[in-house]
């Protein structure tokens, strides 16, 4: 049986080697994307390879290439180095919770970023997979908010929290910085957390999200014979230069 077809019809009771065969397998797309980043930022570095033209160029054929190959391509290991970690966390992640539909919601999430930033960027060379990291981080988020789902926000709020610099980035402080592809990224990632809001996510639940609220106290309850309060239970309610 295939990692993306294992959905136990009881959460509670996994079978421990299909998790961990999910887990290995969230784990090796992300690392070999992160590990192409750096062969070629290593390759651009020590043979001196001239690759800042594979970036997008907003609405110049010569750009186009750049929506494949623009977020293999770095200013620096310190630009390289602030993406990759975000990068692996959060595809992993959606890998390991989206399964079978993951893989075709990265390649949405990668291909509108770097569509909206060749429709709507500068025309300067654009570079960075930090559009790609903003859209998962905000389709995680979305999508976390829109299914109540715990997990999902925090791993999401602890990635913002850690790189604070995301919330800014979408903002033109610093020319040299794409703002254009984080916002745009951003937007893609809000707007398929909602195209793929019926998707169901099938996970065990945390305890306490189990726990009912006690009844509250209604006047004029009745009692029995021992004095002891009778409990009803309740109704159920509906309710040209380069930008990283």
């Amino acid at each position: 049986m295939g990692v993306f077809k294992y959905y136990p019809s009881n959460p509670r009771h996994l079978d421990p080697k299909m998790e961990k065969r999910i887990f290995l397998h969230s784990l090796v797309i992300p690392a070999a994307f992160v590990l192409a980043f750096w062969i070629v930022e290593i390759i651009k570095i020590t043979l001196h390879v001239e690759v800042v033209k594979l970036g997008v160029y907003p609405r110049h054929l010569k750009g186009l290439p750049g929506i494949l190959f623009s977020p293999f391509i770095h200013s620096g290991f310190n630009h390289l180095m602030s993406n990759s970690i975000p990068f692996f966390i959060l595809f992993f992640m959606l890998i390991y919770y989206y399964r079978r539909i993951s893989y075709q919601i990265f390649i949405f999430l990668y291909l509108l970023t770097g569509l909206t930033i060749w429709i709507t960027g500068r025309e300067a060379w654009h570079i960075g997979a930090s559009g790609v990291v903003y859209a998962l981080a905000a389709f995680h988020f979305v999508s976390g908010i829109i299914r109540n789902d715990v997990r999902l926000l925090t791993f999401s709020v602890v990635v913002v929290f850690l790189y604070g610099g995301l919330i800014w980035g979408i903002f033109p402080i610093d020319p040299k910085i794409s703002w254009e592809g984080h916002l745009w990224g951003a937007i893609s990632g809000v707007a398929l957390a909602f195209y793929y809001r019926k998707y169901i996510i099938r996970r065990d639940k945390f305890d306490w999200e189990d726990e009912e609220d006690p009844p509250e106290e209604i006047p004029g309850e009745s009692q029995d014979e021992t004095g002891d309060t009778s409990i009803f239970p309740p109704e159920n309610t509906s309710t040209t230069g380069e930008f990283e």
